[in-house]
């Protein structure tokens, strides 16, 4: 009996082992290296899922002007291509790295193509859009939404597609959490 109740135990412990934080995560970068998130602790993330030929393409200027400012702070903006609204990021990992570089001259971290929403979605963007915060939880509407991450890994904020990088709400929430 000892042992079922040990078993159980351990058992109704097991989602409190499951992804706890975005620190939690093995990703690939765009250049298909292994990136372990555990390696970000103690830095502010802005996640973005981006597209190269989408409406709203042109923030990633803002995007990296932002980078650029807070990066000495602890601020590191990554994009992850996804090509899941209307067939907007179309391109392979090398020609979306090309694009970036030429076009907007990124230099944040870049990552390799994913899906982020429907049965293929990516783990990191199903913790994501499921994890609490004071925005919205659910599916991605549209490419460059926006997760504000903070130090300990935690989902601070989410932002709509129509909020720009450089929105004062965002400027503000940036700031906070590296002042945390």
């Amino acid at each position: 009996m000892k042992k079922l109740l040990i078993a159980a135990l351990a058992f109704a412990a097991l989602p409190l082992l499951a992804e706890d934080s975005v620190h939690d995560f093995k990703v690939k970068n765009i250049k298909g290296e292994d990136i372990d998130l555990s390696g970000y602790k103690g830095k502010v993330l802005l996640i973005v899922n981006v597209a190269s030929k989408c409406g709203a393409t042109p923030q990633y200027d803002p995007l990296q002007s932002i980078y650029a400012k807070y990066a000495d702070k602890g601020l590191v903006v990554m994009g992850f291509p996804a090509n899941n609204f209307g067939g907007q990021e179309p391109g392979t990992d090398e020609e979306i790295a090309d694009f970036c570089t030429s076009n907007y001259s990124v230099a944040f971290p870049m990552f390799s193509k994913v899906s982020v929403k429907g049965d293929d979605k990516a783990p990191l963007f199903t913790y994501l859009t499921s994890a609490e915060n004071p925005d919205k939880q659910g599916d991605i509407g549209w490419n460059f939404e926006k997760f504000l991450i903070g130090k300990d890994g935690k989902l601070v904020r989410r932002f709509a597609t129509r909020t720009k990088p450089d929105d004062a709400e965002v400027i503000a929430a940036i700031e906070k959490a590296l002042a945390e």
